[in-house]
């Protein structure tokens, strides 16, 4: 059997430089600051053990639209946005804006586990292996713009 990859979490004292964003790109998991305090810095070891990412949306967005468009863009590792149904773009958009499983659910009315589902399908699509990889994939496609104020809306 094979063993499960890696979970990363990046602590930084900037909170923006290029060695994070390769992270990023690399499949990190997470991003901290280190001035973090005790009891959140457990909670996204925790987070991170379970599979999850815990990058707050502001982080995730202040990251990616400050860097992104100084960027080149480059396609993505193993597929292109052309292979994604719509839902599939609506759950990607909306995982770029920060938003939570559950929060994704919510906005689409759907299960949670059909966001899992239809995330699950985008990644192996395009080739990613993490969720971080996916909301820097959607800002280098241009999916979602840099400083657009979040995610479109689903459809849109």
């Amino acid at each position: 059997s094979t063993e499960p990859r890696p979970r990363i979490l990046v602590l930084t004292t900037f909170d923006l430089d290029e060695y994070v964003y390769a992270a990023l790109r690399a499949g990190a998991s997470g991003f901290l600051l280190k001035d973090t305090g005790p009891q959140r810095l457990l909670a996204a070891v925790a987070a991170v053990a379970e599979g999850d990412t815990l990058f707050a949306p502001s982080v995730t967005r202040r990251l990616v639209e400050a860097y992104a468009p100084r960027t080149e863009r480059p396609a993505a590792p193993g597929g292109t946005l052309e292979q994604l149904t719509g839902r599939e773009l609506d759950v990607l958009r909306l995982v770029a804006g920060g938003l939570s499983n559950p929060g994704i659910a919510q906005t689409l009315v759907i299960s949670e586990s059909t966001v899992k589902t239809h995330l699950n399908r985008t990644m192996a699509k395009l080739g990613i292996g993490s969720r971080a990889q996916a909301v820097v994939l959607a800002y280098e496609t241009g999916l979602v713009v840099p400083g657009g104020g979040g995610p479109r809306k689903p459809g849109g």
